[in-house]
């Protein structure tokens, strides 16, 4: 069983433990690839929905994952407290619209999909509580918009009701589903986007980091001993 840790940002995949300076065993169309314990990979992957499809795309082809396991820092809807892990249920694509040609908002041509679930989300949930870490679940707005206060979020908040935004993890989701490959997405959340010191949160986001490291190879190894 090998699972794959997919990042977008090298800091998001530096808060692991001893992983600073830890070499990429292989770079493929610029992703560096790196062995973070047997049978598991990782990814920096870049920030956006192409760089996640992308590289999401090498770890269920080049490098055949089992399971790919999404995780980074997102801004939140509600009022959870920085730091928070959070198990995304489910991942919808705030940006996808083509309810010009009778679509329903959101919905993904070919796959015919606004919703994404993630593999079993209350297991995930239940493997990080065997860790001692409590986690909350709920639905993730992927966009290639870096989410902020206004107009656009409200309406984001009310069309799709997600607990977090973010920018890859409704893109690495859809290439999973069309490789068959399971996907997990873990968050900690950097910044809320309702609030007027979002900037000075999400510049200032150590704890969000420092909690995601810790977590996230622990919990990669419990999903590969799970599976």
């Amino acid at each position: 069983m090998k699972i794959a840790i997919q990042f977008a940002m090298p800091a998001e995949f530096h808060a692991l433990p001893g992983m600073r300076d830890l070499q990429p065993f292989e770079t493929l169309s610029g992703v560096p690839f790196f062995q973070a314990a047997p049978d598991i990979l990782a990814a920096c992957g870049g920030v956006g929905k192409v760089n996640a499809a992308m590289t999401a795309q090498i770890l269920c082809r080049r490098f055949r994952a089992d399971l790919v396991l999404n995780a980074g820092v997102a801004g939140c809807f509600t009022d959870l407290p920085v730091g928070t892990p959070v198990i995304v249920s489910d991942f919808v694509q705030h940006d996808v619209d083509t309810t010009a040609v009778g679509d329903p908002i959101g919905l993904v041509s070919t796959v015919n999909q606004v919703s994404f679930p993630t593999w079993e989300p209350e297991r995930c949930r239940g493997l990080l509580r065997s860790l001692g870490v409590t986690a909350e679940t709920g639905r993730a707005a992927t966009g290639d918009w870096f989410a902020v206060r206004g107009a656009r979020a409200e309406w984001i908040r009310d069309t799709f009701r997600p607990v977090l935004a973010e920018m890859e993890g409704g893109a690495v989701a859809q290439v999973c589903l069309r490789n068959g490959v399971r996907c997990v997405a873990l968050k900690s959340v950097s910044d809320h986007l309702f609030s007027l010191s979002q900037a000075d949160e999400y510049f200032d986001f150590g704890q969000a980091l420092e909690n995601l490291g810790r977590i996230v190879l622990p919990f990669a190894q419990a999903l590969r001993a799970e599976l």
